[in-house]
C-alpha cells in the first residue's frame, strides 16, 4: 500500500543513507523500521514494570552514576562550546 508521511529532513536523509548502504529501498528500510517499532510496542505489561524497576535501581547504583564532571562537559560538547 502507497501512503504519504512527513518526516523531518534531517531523518530523511539519514534513511536515505542507511538504505544505501543496506542497499535497500527506502520503502523497505521504512517498512523494517515500523515493523520493529510495532514489535516493541507489544511488551507484556508485566515485564515492563519489572524492566522499569530495574532502570530504577540500576539509576540509583554508584556504578552507573558518571564521573564527576562528565555531565557538564558532555553539556558543553553538545552546545558546541568545548574545545580540544
Amino acid at each position: 500500500m502507497k501512503t504519504a508521511v512527513s518526516i523531518p529532513d534531517p531523518l530523511f536523509h539519514e534513511a536515505d543513507l542507511v538504505a544505501e548502504r543496506l542497499q535497500i529501498s527506502r520503502s523497505k528500510l521504512y517498512a523494517r523500521a515500523l515493523s520493529a517499532f510495532l514489535a516493541s510496542q507489544d511488551e507484556d505489561p508485566v515485564t515492563a514494570q519489572l524492566n522499569a524497576v530495574a532502570d530504577a535501581i540500576a539509576a540509583d547504583s554508584e556504578a552507573e552514576r558518571p564521573e564527576p564532571g562528565l555531565t557538564e562537559a558532555r553539556a558543553a560538547i553538545e552546545k558546541g562550546d568545548w574545545q580540544w
